[in-house]
């Protein structure tokens, strides 16, 4: 039953991307599964993670990440061709949740300049839990980035609530947790011998993956994690948040023979 319901949804992924600047219904993604509305709707749900309007919405702005990056074509042009009848509304969904507008992303070819958590640094001053989680890949990486991040939802995306960087596959330790429902979430790259990253994500696709989650963070909690990353698939949602400055981040911090990380710890595996 699995094979058949995730067949169904990549029917239905396949129709997304094919009719990406259509006004798309769940009607119609159904009728490309070949399933019931209803029916339709739970299982793309349990394979993926997320509604299939919550995916669809992401790959129309991974689609837009691509096109700023590789086209000379304006905003308003891009905003149509992935499903967007309102340059407004396209952009302000844009950078709610790539975490900078269109113009700015093509202006730093899909660098963003530095990743602020949404909660401030309130370690002691309220109640908050910690994180700490061991990162593995299923696969060798060349000389592998790892993203990690806490995120209130399924896709990552905005700004999350702690994040951290490592440049092999280690643990990360979270203090401060803000209370709450959070997902882990980790995404790896490539990067060349001389610390260069492999461009064929231009538009920061993941590589590898994972998702931890969802998480309960309660006062003076301590939840512990382990996550594998594996190859990317077309039923994992796309990674919206801009994280090519986290790369350029540790790689500089490399070259300084420091740690690279953002509001968290890291260790590096056994």
């Amino acid at each position: 039953m699995k094979d058949v319901s995730e067949q169904a949804v990549l029917r239905a992924v396949a129709a997304m991307h094919d009719r990406m600047g259509e006004q798309l219904t769940v009607d119609d993604m159904a009728r490309a599964a070949m399933f019931s509305k209803f029916h339709f709707t739970r299982i793309f749900r349990r394979v993926t993670g997320v509604s299939p309007a919550r995916f669809l919405s992401a790959l129309r702005l991974q689609r837009a990440k691509d096109l700023l990056i590789t086209t000379s074509m304006n905003v308003a042009d891009i905003s149509v061709r992935v499903g967007y009848n309102s340059v407004g509304t396209f952009s302000w969904r844009f950078s709610r949740s790539v975490g900078m507008s269109p113009t700015a992303f093509r202006r730093h070819a899909g660098y963003t300049q530095s990743i602020h958590p949404h909660f401030e640094w309130r370690s002691g001053r309220s109640p908050s839990g910690q994180v700490s989680c061991q990162v593995r890949l299923a696969e060798e990486h060349d000389h592998p980035l790892i993203f990690v991040g806490l995120f209130s939802g399924r896709i990552p995306e905005g700004r999350p609530a702690r994040c951290a960087v490592l440049q092999q596959p280690g643990s990360v330790h979270f203090d401060a947790v803000p209370l709450g429902s959070w997902y882990l979430l980790a995404q790896a790259v490539s990067a060349g011998a001389d610390g260069a990253e492999q461009r064929a994500d231009v538009a920061d696709r993941a590589v590898s993956v994972a998702t931890y989650g969802p998480i309960t963070v309660r006062a003076d909690s301590k939840v512990t994690a382990s996550m594998v990353l594996r190859r990317s698939s077309a039923l994992d949602p796309p990674v919206l948040l801009a994280l090519l400055d986290a790369r350029k981040y540790a790689l500089s911090q490399a070259q300084h023979g420091g740690t690279a990380a953002v509001r968290g710890r890291v260790g590096a595996a056994a």
